[in-house]
């Protein structure tokens, strides 16, 4: 089993459970949802599957999912953190989505009797110590044949261009949380890597990110957001402290100097890997 007591300790995990945090979630859900449909698309994901998305969250991807596989298929979503799935719970429930439950289950010590015709999960191996025991593990939860699909980052590549003081501000502080905290920052380029060193097959990936401007674009709200839900324990690794960010206008000062100085924003490159495996 994969050791997850570092990295995804309540006390340790950068983003944190509140409320603020579960919009930021919906909102990211919102923000990047066409570029996972892109990848889950090319995975093979299609009407009547039965698909397990761990890590759910408050169930964007899982409810994504949903839609792809149709009423002839399911989703089971699963997730450490009791109060996001209460939100997942209540968000299908209000979209009308039969067919879609979730579970409290961690990603390495998850059982079933159930075998999935796919495993998906977006910004998840990144908080895993060691995710190539993850996969190991997730694959055994396959039938033969089944897709094993993830979607990660490489927070690195946020970028403005031309670049801003207020901007490379705000995402240092963030990579620099997200290191403190024992994440894996660039772990969407090390998905070919994780999967080999898994016994997978090689797999199939595809590179995207969000190049945005002007002033009705939410990726100045995106980042201030990810900034304001880990800023507790940015505080707490002394990095900066809340009167220093500003927090409540940063968004705003980000979007207004963007807007002045005619930047492009773009969000952290986002890699997705996929590959079928040979299950017994």
């Amino acid at each position: 089993m994969c050791d997850q007591k570092k990295r995804t300790d309540i006390d340790s995990y950068p983003l944190g459970y509140s409320e603020d945090e579960a919009r930021r979630l919906a909102m990211q859900g919102d923000f990047l949802g066409d570029l996972t449909e892109d990848v889950l698309r090319r995975a093979g994901i299609c009407v009547g599957m039965n698909v397990l998305d761990v890590g759910c969250g408050v169930g964007d991807v899982s409810m994504l999912v949903r839609r792809l596989v149709g009423a002839e298929g399911s989703v089971l979503g699963i997730d450490r953190a009791a109060s996001s799935l209460e939100i997942a719970r209540r968000r299908a429930a209000m979209a009308g989505l039969a067919n879609l439950e979730f579970e409290a289950a961690d990603l390495c010590s998850f059982e079933t009797t159930q075998k999935f015709d796919a495993v998906i999960g977006r910004f998840i191996l990144l908080y895993v110590p060691d995710p190539v025991t993850a996969l190991q593990h997730l694959q055994r939860r396959l039938k033969p044949g089944g897709i094993l699909a993830f979607q990660e980052l490489d927070i690195s590549q946020a970028a403005q261009v031309p670049p801003s003081g207020l901007f490379e501000r705000t995402v240092d502080l963030i990579r620099a949380t997200f290191a403190a905290s024992g994440v894996e920052r660039e772990m969407g380029s090390k998905l070919v890597d994780t999967y080999r060193r898994a016994g997978l097959p090689w797999p199939h990936m595809v590179a995207s990110a969000r190049a945005e401007g002007g002033p009705q674009s939410p990726i100045y709200e995106y980042f201030a957001r990810t900034l304001a839900s880990v800023l507790p324990m940015t505080e707490r690794a002394g990095l900066a402290s809340a009167a220093e960010i500003d927090i409540k206008t940063l968004a705003e000062r980000i979007r207004a100097d963007a807007v002045e100085n005619h930047r492009i924003t773009y969000s952290p490159r986002l890699i997705g890997a996929w590959t079928r495996v040979r299950t017994d």
